[in-house]
C-alpha cells in the first residue's frame, strides 16, 4: 500500500475518533461552534473515504482508453472535496446566524473546552502527518487534505477560545461570532482548493518559475538556435512538457536528438520527485510563422 493511501485510511479513523467526541458534546452543550465542527468532522470523513478512491483510481497505469493514465481523477477530488467543504461553510454559517438571533446558552462548558483542547491536538498531529506526506508524495489530493485539516486546526482553536471567553466572560453570543468567522474561513479555503483543480482539469500551464527554468535551459543549449510552442501542463504528479526546438539545418539528426535527450534530462532534474514527460519537436529552422498562418487558416 502506497503512503497516500495509508495517510487517507489514518485520515478516516481520525476524523471518525473526532466525529464521535464532538458530536456527543455538541448535542449536550448546545453549542453551534462544537456542532459545526461535528458536522465538519463528519464531511472529513467522507472527503478522506472518496480520496482512497480518487488516489487508487489515479494510480492506475495509462491504458487503451485512457492513453495519458488517470491522474486528473486527484483535480476532480479537490474540486469536489473543496466543493463540499463550501457547503459545510455556508451551513455553519447559517447555523451561527440562526443562534445568533434566536439567542440561547451554551451547557457543559468545562466537557466541551476539554473536548475541543483533544481535538485540537489530534488535528494538529494529522496536519503534521499529512504535510510530511504531501512533501513526500506532491500527492495533490493530500495536499488538499492536508489543507482541509489546517482549516480544522484554526476553526478548532477558534472554538477552544470562544468557550474559554463564554466561560470566563459569560458572553454566550461568542459561540455565534466565532461560527461566524470559522465559517467565512473555510468558504475561503474551499475556494483555493477548487481554484487549484479547476486549473489542472483546465490544463493550465506550471508554475511560472518552472516554466521560467525551462526556457533557460533551452537557452543555454549552444547548438539550439531558438524555440517556439512551448506549453506545460500537470495531471497528478506528472508534468508534461512540449515544445519546438530550432537547430542549424545542416547538423544531423543523430545530433539533434542527442541533444533534445540532453535537455530532456535537466528539465526532469528541476523536480526530481515527480515524473516528466516531454516531446521535443525538431526543427531545421524556424517555422513558426508558416505554422500560425496554417492555423489562421
Amino acid at each position: 500500500m502506497t503512503l497516500q493511501k495509508k495517510a487517507t485510511i489514518i485520515a478516516s479513523i481520525t476524523a471518525t475518533v473526532l466525529i464521535i467526541i464532538k458530536l456527543t458534546i455538541g448535542i449536550l452543550s448546545g453549542s453551534v461552534a462544537i456542532l459545526a465542527s461535528a458536522i465538519d468532522s463528519v464531511l472529513d470523513l467522507i472527503i478522506s473515504a472518496f480520496n482512497y478512491f480518487a488516489i487508487n483510481k489515479s494510480e492506475q497505469p495509462a491504458n487503451k482508453t485512457f492513453n495519458y493514465g488517470k491522474g486528473k481523477i486527484e483535480a476532480l477530488a479537490a474540486v469536489i472535496e473543496g466543493t463540499i467543504i463550501t457547503m459545510s461553510g455556508l451551513f455553519i454559517l447559517y447555523q451561527a446566524i440562526k443562534k445568533a438571533y434566536a439567542g440561547g446558552e451554551t451547557t457543559f462548558l468545562g466537557s466541551s473546552i476539554l473536548v475541543m483542547a483533544i481535538s485540537l491536538v489530534i488535528t494538529i498531529a494529522l496536519v503534521i502527518f499529512l504535510n510530511y506526506v504531501a512533501k513526500k508524495t506532491n500527492n495533490m489530493v493530500i495536499k488538499s487534505d492536508a489543507l482541509h485539516y489546517k482549516t480544522d486546526v484554526l476553526s478548532n482553536g477558534g472554538i477552544l477560545i470562544s468557550l474559554l471567553l463564554i466561560y470566563s466572560t459569560g458572553f454566550h453570543l461568542m459561540d455565534a461570532i466565532m461560527g461566524v468567522i470559522i465559517s467565512i474561513y473555510i468558504i475561503y479555503c474551499a475556494y483555493e482548493i477548487i481554484k487549484e483543480g479547476v486549473y489542472i482539469l483546465l490544463d493550465a500551464a506550471l508554475d511560472e518559475k518552472i516554466v521560467n527554468e525551462i526556457k533557460n535551459i533551452i537557452r543555454n543549449e549552444e547548438k539550439v538556435n531558438d524555440f517556439h510552442y512551448l506549453k506545460t501542463r500537470k495531471s497528478a504528479n506528472t508534468n508534461f512538457v512540449d515544445v519546438h526546438l530550432v537547430f542549424n539545418n545542416g547538423i544531423s539528426l543523430l545530433k539533434a536528438h542527442s541533444l533534445g535527450d540532453k535537455i530532456e534530462d535537466k528539465i526532469a532534474l528541476i523536480n526530481k520527485n515527480e515524473i516528466w514527460i516531454i516531446n521535443i519537436h525538431l526543427d531545421p529552422y524556424d517555422d513558426s510563422h508558416i505554422n500560425d498562418q496554417e492555423n489562421k487558416n
